[in-house]
């Protein structure tokens, strides 16, 4: 299980463990919070092609799909 806080999600570094289309680097771009803090929104983009995908950021806890940084 990866352990991080979500208000440093923006512009943190990702790797795919099964990536998908030659997609293994991401970085998250967007990010926004409700009144209480919350993570309401989560935008991760491909290092290489530049592709966009709004993501659950609580997926990125799960470390059997998703690396903290860039392996």
């Amino acid at each position: 299980m990866n352990k991080f806080n979500p208000q440093k999600l923006l512009h943190s570094k990702w790797t795919a463990v099964k990536p998908q289309n030659k997609e293994k680097h991401f970085m998250i771009t967007e990010v926004e919070f409700d009144e209480e803090g919350n993570v309401i929104h989560c935008l991760i983009q491909a290092v290489m092609t530049k592709n966009e995908t709004s993501i659950d950021w609580t997926e990125l806890k799960d470390s059997s799909l998703w690396l903290q940084g860039w392996k």
